[in-house]
């Protein structure tokens, strides 16, 4: 398994000690205003100081009208800079790479939150959303490259946009949730127009040394495995990013769609000429050979969430040990405090998944 301990470099130059991402978890642990708690710091830092070689954060909304959950971190305001220069600071003391995960909730933001009717790019009845305006989606583009701008200037060594799970870039990209007529709509080229704008965004105003990821949804939510692969491919060939994080609930998985069976769904990705660009996935990386059977397919890297909430040092006890076994759920109350977890956060972890905390 020594490839997990290879140093890794991004095309802008930064380089990151392993190949293990940790994944961008909701953990509800932020201010109600956006701004970062002490617990959220640790439960970050825990996991630079435990070896993870890029800690990302949850997901940050650019837009204050864009939350997605309670408690959730915001990078909209300058008044969220204190807090992000501290994290940032705590997370690359450790060696770390730091990254703020980039997200807009759109038809998913809960107006009991955000006291606004939540946006998207076409309406719908089910969401009980609205559709946005030309003038809208131009202000939507603005905020993500303010977002990453505000990361830059908190020290982050960059940031990764969330266009997957149905959030409001993912729902641009979807031909079921994208009905517009302008030229955010129509064909794939249209719908993925705002993803490639801000990218380019991104890279202008924040230059060619800051590092700039994307996360993807592969199919569900209205994306179709082929539009998931050529999205890919564009941004492979357009080499403005750093890294794609392919979000595949399951790296052993086959596509659902039949007609694609019979080979593994991250292969569709892996055998993409991706030039220096690094693909990641993330989905049940549990063991250790869970990670390196990513790697074998093509991966360059692999995110953990669960596994690295049991075991904030997780990279430091598989170097110390290539025998290491993880810890396996339910897990005690107690044993996630002394993870980092706070009591926010584990009461949301045991209303995600009742059969991850011990009674």
């Amino acid at each position: 398994m020594s490839n997990i301990f290879e140093t890794l470099t991004f095309p802008c130059g930064k380089e990151m000690s392993n190949r293990l991402f940790l994944s961008p978890l909701t953990n509800t642990q932020s201010h109600k205003d956006g701004s970062l708690s002490d617990e959220e710091i640790n439960w970050l830092t825990m996991r630079a100081r435990g070896g993870f070689g890029l800690t990302m954060t949850a997901a940050a909304h650019v837009n204050a009208g864009g939350q997605g959950f309670p408690g959730q971190l915001g990078v909209f305001s300058d008044g969220h800079l204190p807090g992000l220069k501290k994290m940032a600071k705590q997370i690359k003391s450790h060696g770390s790479l730091a990254v703020v995960q980039l997200h807009h909730a759109g038809l998913r933001s809960p107006r009991e939150l955000t006291g606004s009717v939540p946006v998207a790019p076409t309406p719908s009845e089910k969401f009980t959303a609205r559709g946005l305006s030309h003038g809208e989606v131009k202000s939507l583009i603005e905020d993500f490259i303010q977002g990453a701008e505000r990361a830059k200037a908190a020290g982050f060594d960059g940031v990764e946009l969330h266009a997957a799970h149905n959030y409001i870039i993912c729902q641009f990209l979807s031909s079921e949730f994208n009905q517009r007529t302008d030229e955010y709509g129509g064909s794939l080229q249209n719908r993925s127009r705002v993803l490639f704008d801000i990218i380019s965004g991104i890279r202008k105003r924040c230059g060619t040394d800051f590092l700039l990821g994307v996360r993807l949804t592969p199919e569900r939510h209205g994306i179709e495995l082929g539009e998931a692969v050529t999205t890919a491919r564009i941004l492979f060939e357009k080499k403005e990013i750093d890294f794609l994080d392919i979000s595949a609930w399951n790296i052993y998985k086959e596509p659902v769609d039949e007609a694609l069976q019979g080979r593994s769904l991250l292969s569709y990705f892996t055998e993409l000429d991706r030039g220096d660009i690094r693909l990641g996935a993330a989905g049940k990386v549990y063991t250790p050979e869970d990670i390196q059977f990513g790697l074998d397919s093509g991966l360059d890297f692999v995110l953990m969430g669960r596994a690295a909430m049991l075991h904030h040092n997780y990279p430091a006890l598989l170097k110390g040990n290539s025998e290491f076994i993880p810890n396996r759920i339910p897990v005690s109350r107690d044993y996630l405090l002394g993870e980092g977890l706070s009591n926010a956060f584990i009461d949301y972890v045991g209303g995600q998944w009742p059969d991850f905390i011990k009674v």
